[in-house]
């Protein structure tokens, strides 16, 4: 009996070490699963922002450090340069007239311009503003 048990033991103990520690098995570099990296600018640095409304509906924008909403009509290019730099930190809001989800995609075509195309979204409620931190960094929320 006391054999019985103690193999019971042993292999109770193999089966719930393997179980445990299946992750060490499966790890892999983050190159091969980091994703993009973060879109980042130097701070102080001069920037462009081209918001392109990519949804069939009307779009508004708006800074929200004071100014009046922007309309965006379908397929509509805008180009803002707010004050010039990433200081202080700058935030935009945008919102779909018809109150439907948005999903912002943003990009870094070159040096100085971060391109943010408005796109429909399918989650609820979807993105709704864009964050430039003065560290140079972006957020969208």
């Amino acid at each position: 009996m006391f054999k019985l048990v103690s193999a019971a033991l042993v292999a109770t103990t193999l089966l719930f070490t393997s179980i445990n520690h299946h992750n060490a098995v499966l790890a892999g570099t983050c190159a091969s699963k980091c994703g993009r990296r973060p879109i980042q600018f130097t701070p102080g640095q001069r920037i462009r922002i081209e918001v392109v409304n990519a949804t069939s509906n009307l779009v508004k924008l708006e800074r929200v450090q004071g100014g009046t909403p922007i309309s965006l009509q379908p397929g509509q290019k805008l180009q803002l340069e707010p004050g010039g730099n990433t200081q202080p930190n700058l935030s935009l809001i945008f919102w779909s007239e018809t109150e439907l989800p948005l999903e912002a995609i943003v990009t870094k075509p070159n040096f100085g311009t971060l391109h943010l195309e408005i796109r429909p979204g399918w989650r609820y409620p979807g993105d709704r503003s864009l964050y430039i931190l003065n560290d140079g960094s972006i957020n969208v929320f």
